[in-house]
C-alpha cells in the first residue's frame, strides 16, 4: 500500500486530497463535476487531487454504469476506489477473520459440508444484525423502509443510500467492512441479501456486489405488485433463496 495511501484511515486527516477519496468511499464512483459539487470545489481542483490519486493507485478511472436505458454520447468518465485505496479505510482484521472461516469449513469437513457451514455461521452473524436494522423499520411506513434500512446500514459502517430505480429502489452499499473476506467466502453476501429479503418483505435482487470488483454493493428493491409475494409462502421462500445465490456475482 502506498505511504500516502495509508494516511486515509487517520481521524486527523482532513487534506482536500484525502476528503475526494473519502467522498468516492461515501458515495461510490463519482464523476469530477460531482465530486466538486460535494466538496465545493471547483472541477479544475478536483482533477488535480484525482491526477495524485491515480498516480498513487488510490482510484481508477471506469465506465459510468448506467441502468435502464442510456441516452446518447458516451458515458461521464467515474472515478472509483481501488483495492489499495479501499485498504486504506478498512479494519485490519481481515486475514484473522478470514482463517476463522477456513478454519470453520475445515472443521466441518471440508466441501459441501464446509460450505454448509460457513453458511450457517453468516446466516446467525446476520440474524443478529438484523434485529438492530429490523428496529430502525417499525416505525417506518412500507414506502420509506428501504431508506430506512440504509440509515441503519449506514450507521453500521456500510455508508448506504436508497435510490428510485425502474419499478423499484435501489439500495446502495458504498463500503463494505468485509468485503475482502467475502471475495473468498461469497456465504456472507448470500446471507445478507436474504436478511434484506426478510427485513423488506419482498424478493430482493443482488445486482452487484463490492466483493465481485464493482464500486458499489447494489441490491434491486422491488415496488408493491412488480414482484413476488412477501415472504410466508414456498413461492416466495424459493425465490429469496434463488436471489441470494446470486449474491457476490455479476447477474448473467
Amino acid at each position: 500500500m502506498p505511504a500516502s495511501a495509508a494516511s486515509f484511515g487517520d481521524e486527523g486527516q482532513s487534506s482536500t486530497r484525502n476528503r475526494v477519496a473519502r467522498s468516492i468511499l461515501d458515495h461510490g464512483p463519482s464523476t469530477a463535476a460531482e465530486l466538486a459539487l460535494r466538496l465545493e470545489l471547483t472541477q479544475a481542483a478536483v482533477r488535480r487531487h484525482l491526477d495524485s490519486l491515480l498516480t498513487d493507485g488510490v482510484v481508477e478511472p471506469r465506465e459510468q454504469r448506467v441502468y435502464g436505458s442510456r441516452g446518447r454520447g458516451r458515458p461521464a468518465k467515474v472515478f472509483a476506489l481501488t483495492d489499495c485505496g479501499r485498504d486504506a479505510f478498512e479494519q485490519a482484521y481481515d486475514h484473522l477473520a478470514a482463517d476463522a472461516l477456513r478454519w470453520i469449513a475445515e472443521a466441518a469437513g471440508g466441501g459441501e459440508e464446509g460450505d454448509a457451514a460457513v453458511a450457517a455461521f453468516a446466516r446467525a452473524r446476520f440474524a443478529a444484525q438484523a434485529e438492530t436494522y429490523r428496529e430502525a423499520l417499525e416505525g417506518a411506513a412500507p414506502e420509506d423502509r428501504t431508506e430506512a434500512l440504509a440509515r441503519a446500514l449506514t450507521a453500521d459502517g456500510y455508508a448506504a443510500t436508497a435510490r428510485s430505480a425502474p419499478v423499484g429502489e435501489q439500495l446502495c452499499q458504498h463500503h463494505c467492512p468485509v468485503a475482502h473476506v467475502a471475495e473468498q467466502f461469497p456465504q456472507l453476501c448470500e446471507a445478507e441479501t436474504e436478511v434484506f429479503s426478510r427485513l423488506l418483505g419482498t424478493h430482493v435482487q443482488r445486482l452487484a456486489t463490492i466483493a465481485h470488483g464493482d464500486g458499489v454493493c447494489t441490491t434491486f428493491v422491488p415496488k408493491a405488485g412488480h414482484g413476488p409475494e412477501p415472504p410466508g409462502n414456498r413461492t416466495t421462500t424459493k425465490t429469496a433463496t434463488a436471489s441470494a445465490s446470486t449474491a457476490g456475482r455479476n447477474p448473467a
